[in-house]
């Protein structure tokens, strides 16, 4: 199976690639490097581009017509960034996705499988758990970006051929099993990012954004999933597409992926002391912009329609990404 792999520079979108091959499947990237670093592409199939550059969508599909589905990972996803330049996140994440779905529906590529967030949940009204009918409350732009592309592909599906499978991520963490790709942001704006270059040396200390959150010890709460769990997923969903689709009657569905688990920020720095061996400085300040409580998921409807679960432990996560941060600047150049 050949996939296109929008934003498969990226994190998340290499890791995928990696599982893909793994699975023995083909991933063409597209990315314009905008963040994704080049090294992170390797000897794959790439295009350096924009999602919305129709005449460049076309080459790829003549030059590939065998593509069987288009993952589409290509975002702005800096929660305190959107909220400082929302124009420039409802620009990239919401228009240009506009055209490149309306161009894979004109191409005859109709499969469409969408990374979606789970910060588009509201805070729930009892407990923390979410299922994928949970009232939304989106609090950041980026978050709002994400509700909205959920709700264009399930009318685009529900008007044209159109095919979507929308996957909301919670919180991924850690690198591939063979430390390939991570964490390439200098500053990394997430709690186990900072985590690490506090623990390499390169903070002070670490800041626990927000203590009064109605959690159990005051910190936020959230579902951190290991990225490789994530990028497995994927390749169930690319894998059974159109059993899922069946399955549910429907031309659109939406599903969580996480672990199941709520995870604190207090648990999960006393979970990287653990598995760092040594206690990290820490310090307090108030939420950040766009910050919320969090939730984290019920995955029911992953193991029902996809026939995945998550598997790594919250120290497995741990161990990678701090092995990553050990191994990055060999293949990024910096630390």
């Amino acid at each position: 199976m050949k996939v296109l792999v929008t934003g498969g520079a990226g994190y998340i979108g290499s890791t995928t690639a990696l599982a893909l091959e793994e699975a023995g499947h083909t991933p063409v990237i597209l990315d314009s490097l905008l963040t994704g670093p080049r090294q992170f592409v390797g000897d794959r199939i790439f295009y350096e581009g924009d999602i919305a550059d129709r005449a460049l969508l076309k080459r790829i599909v003549a030059e590939h017509p065998d593509l069987d589905c288009t993952i589409h990972m290509a975002a702005r996803i800096v929660v305190p960034e959107s909220v400082a330049q929302p124009a420039e996140y409802y620009r990239d994440n919401v228009a240009k996705s506009l055209e490149l779905f309306d161009e894979l529906v004109a191409l005859g590529k109709p499969r469409v499988l969408f990374s979606s967030s789970a910060s588009i949940y509201a805070l729930p009204e009892s407990g923390f758990e979410v299922d994928e009918h949970a009232r939304l409350d989106p609090g950041s732009p980026y978050a709002r970006t994400k509700m909205m592309m959920e709700m264009v592909l399930q009318d685009i599906a529900a008007a044209t051929d159109l095919r979507a499978i929308i996957l909301r991520y919670f919180n991924p963490i850690g690198s591939d099993p063979g430390l390939h790709s991570g964490i390439y942001v200098r500053e990394p704006s997430h709690v186990l990012g900072q985590l690490v270059l506090t623990a390499q040396g390169q903070r002070d200390t670490f800041t626990i954004t927000g203590t009064d959150h109605p959690t159990r010890d005051g910190t936020g709460i959230r579902d951190y999933i290991h990225v490789w769990d994530l990028a497995k997923a994927h390749v169930a969903a690319v894998e059974r597409f159109d059993e899922v689709l069946d399955t549910v009657d429907a031309p659109s569905v939406v599903i969580n992926v996480g672990t199941g688990s709520g995870v604190t920020v207090r648990e999960l720095v006393a979970a990287f002391e653990r598995v760092y061996g040594a206690e990290v400085p820490l310090s307090e300040a108030p939420p950040r912009p766009g910050d919320a409580v969090g939730s984290y998921a019920n995955v029911d409807l992953a193991h029902k329609l996809l026939g995945w679960r998550a598997s790594a432990s919250l120290d497995e996560a741990i161990d990678t990404a701090l092995a990553w941060g050990r191994k990055r600047k060999e293949i990024l150049g910096y630390e």
